[in-house]
């Protein structure tokens, strides 16, 4: 288990160009503090104590304002940057280097029992109010935009965004940040098309209506 909270203090080093250095992060980084008190909550989850690996998960909600419950798995390099109103669902399963951002939630989408969390791959990111629902899959290396809401898996390489949310982009190589400046809109896009559309049908009408008269004219 140490070994594993070196390498989120290095996750939380390495993401955040806030951090100045270690003992800044171990005392201030609410993300930190949460994910501490999981690895030590999950442990005993699987020793199967009863209600303290709750009450542990409780007192980390209080604190940090981060609600990971103790069935959770996590991998190593987990980061939560600015971590308040995270949720992460009992059956939630995150794999190594995966970073969190503030309001995201990993949640259930009914009461269902076995598996109703969602399972996310390595070298995962999800923006800012992300909500990802359910006994999906997203698979390694994908970009989630701020605010989406994600119902499907996802496959490697996926950028998804969009309420509900939608595969904009898939790529081949490794992509380390999510540029939500540069993230397309899927929505205006559509309506872009459409105008495009009704420009031309205009265009065809208009052309028709000429050759129509004309033949009019020749008629006469």
């Amino acid at each position: 288990m140490f070994r594993t909270i070196k390498e989120d203090l290095k996750a939380a080093a390495d993401r955040d160009p806030a951090a100045r250095s270690l003992v800044e992060i171990v005392l201030t980084y609410a993300g930190v503090h949460a994910l501490f008190l999981h690895r030590i909550s999950h442990v005993l989850w699987k020793a199967r104590f009863p209600i303290l690996p709750r009450l542990i998960s409780h007192i980390g909600r209080f604190m940090t304002g981060i609600e990971i419950h103790p069935g959770a798995v996590i991998g190593q390099g987990f980061f939560i940057d600015h971590g308040m109103g995270v949720v992460i669902g009992e059956t939630t399963e995150i794999g190594d280097n995966v970073t969190l951002y503030q309001g995201v939630t990993l949640g259930g989408t009914g009461l269902e029992p076995g598996k109703r969390h969602p399972t996310l791959g390595n070298n995962v990111i999800v923006g800012a109010g992300a909500k990802v629902l359910g006994a999906i899959v997203i698979g390694n290396h994908v970009r989630i935009g701020a605010n989406s809401v994600v119902l499907r898996s996802a496959p490697d390489h996926a950028t998804v965004v969009g309420i509900p949310g939608k595969m904009i982009r898939r790529q081949d190589e490794e992509r380390g940040v999510l540029d939500h400046t540069n993230l397309p809109d899927p929505i205006s896009e559509r309506f872009k098309l459409l105008e495009l559309q009704i420009i031309e049908l205009k265009r065809t009408i208009k052309k028709d209506k000429i050759e129509t008269g004309s033949g009019r004219r020749d008629g006469d």
